[in-house]
């Protein structure tokens, strides 16, 4: 069984809050988010293949990824990291190829739960109706189902 996972969104503002916990160290739940050939093995649902991943994990450096879906349908993502504390903290900004030109900004903190990971991500939208129709996508589902992937990549 895996810990769950909270997605809140609250009417009116363009938020998305995560909520995560994982029975590994910090360590290993940062690498994860981090290191392109690990990103690779849990980023998103199974059904979609995760291809292309770049990250360049230093201030001001670029990541992207794309990904197909089972019925075809082909996406990215990309943005620019502008906070990178090791173990603790990454800010970085979002852009999704089925909504161009609304660039978010997001923040996920690590925090150490003494051998367990907490993290929490506070996702910014530019507008409301953004963030709606991101959460309208299914964002959630494919959140849910990465995270139950990245427990097994952890336990493994």
């Amino acid at each position: 069984m895996s810990n769950p996972t909270t997605i809140t969104s609250e009417p009116g503002v363009p938020f998305v809050e995560t909520i995560r916990e994982f029975d590994a160290p910090v360590d290993a739940v940062y690498r994860a988010h981090v290191e392109p050939e690990l990103l690779a093995k849990w980023l998103g649902p199974r059904r979609d293949a995760v291809k292309g991943i770049e990250y360049d994990t230093r201030v001001g450096g670029r990541w992207s990824f794309g990904a197909a879906s089972s019925d075809g349908y082909e996406f990215t993502f990309s943005g620019v990291f502008h906070t990178v504390e090791p173990q603790k903290l990454l800010i970085m900004t979002f852009e999704f190829s089925g909504a161009p030109g609304q660039v978010g900004i997001g923040a996920t903190t690590f925090e150490d739960l003494g051998g367990r990971t907490r993290i929490s991500i506070h996702d910014v939208y530019p507008s409301v109706e953004a963030r709606d129709m991101a959460v309208a996508s299914g964002m959630d589902s494919g959140v849910i189902e990465g995270y139950e992937r990245l427990d097994d990549l952890l336990a493994g």
